[in-house]
């Protein structure tokens, strides 16, 4: 099924009220599953969905566990997080999940009308890639930078630049979620790089991983040694790097 198209909706159960706006949604030209607070079903469904909304129309609120699993799922994959629900029951579940995720709350009763209309304008939003992490790639080698974009494009907004001025160019019109720069280029080398990104007020909090060919242990001292957030070594593989940014981003949600 097209996840530009289908809808988790989260209940303690399926009451009537959420029979309701399943209809709704349904009835706007999407597909909608309800699903149980729970683990594995909340799983099973999330890759198809490209909203998760969490209904909160009973006493009963989600387990902190199930709001932890949602809240890491949405920083992993960049999915938009609805929240319906008496104004204590949203504070309650937005208290413990990061602002980011949080697409928008609505108060009930809901306004059928704006929340799909919200639907319609995320699915829009996500079309144009605007919820993907922005990768920057610094590198002075063409081959690389391609294979590397080809890897990321289809998980992340990906650019490309060629050496530390262009990068530094395109930041100061640019938002970068993170640069992966390349730790052995000429002229202005990977160092001197993070060092004029890091004396700059505009730049210096955006996380840096040196990509480096040496994988000796003084080489990797000495990349350690100017505190980037990471490193990965160039020969590193696809799946290996997708998952290594996947597990960077949760951590710096």
């Amino acid at each position: 099924m097209d996840d530009e198209k289908r809808i988790m909706v989260l209940g303690e159960k399926e009451t009537f009220l959420i029979r309701i706006l399943v209809k709704k949604i349904r009835d706007a030209g999407f597909e909608c599953d309800f699903v149980p607070w729970e683990v594995n079903g909340i799983n099973e469904k999330w890759d198809s969905s490209f909203v998760v909304t969490v209904y909160m129309d009973t006493d009963v609120r989600p387990a902190d566990s199930v709001i932890h699993f949602i809240a890491d799922k949405a920083s992993e994959t960049g999915k938009q997080i609805i929240t319906i629900g008496e104004t204590n029951d949203i504070a309650f579940f937005c208290d413990r999940v990061p602002g980011d995720i949080i697409y928008k709350t609505f108060v009930r009763p809901v306004d059928n009308e704006k929340y799909i209309e919200t639907l319609k304008e995320i699915q829009s939003r996500k079309e144009a890639g605007e919820f993907r992490k922005n990768i920057l790639i610094v590198d002075d080698d063409p081959n690389y930078l391609n294979l590397v974009r080809g890897w990321l494009k289809d998980t992340y907004k990906v650019a490309m630049v060629n050496s530390g001025l262009q990068a530094l160019k395109w930041l100061g019109m640019n938002k970068a979620d993170l640069i992966l720069l390349d730790y052995e280029m000429p002229v202005t080398t990977g160092p001197q790089v993070l060092e004029m990104l890091r004396s700059d007020e505009d730049t210096k909090k955006i996380p840096v991983i040196f990509l480096t060919g040496k994988g000796d242990k003084e080489s990797v001292m000495a990349v350690v040694a100017l505190k980037p957030e990471g490193y990965f070594l160039k020969n590193i593989q696809k799946e290996e790097l997708l998952e290594k940014l996947r597990d960077f981003f949760i951590l710096h949600k």
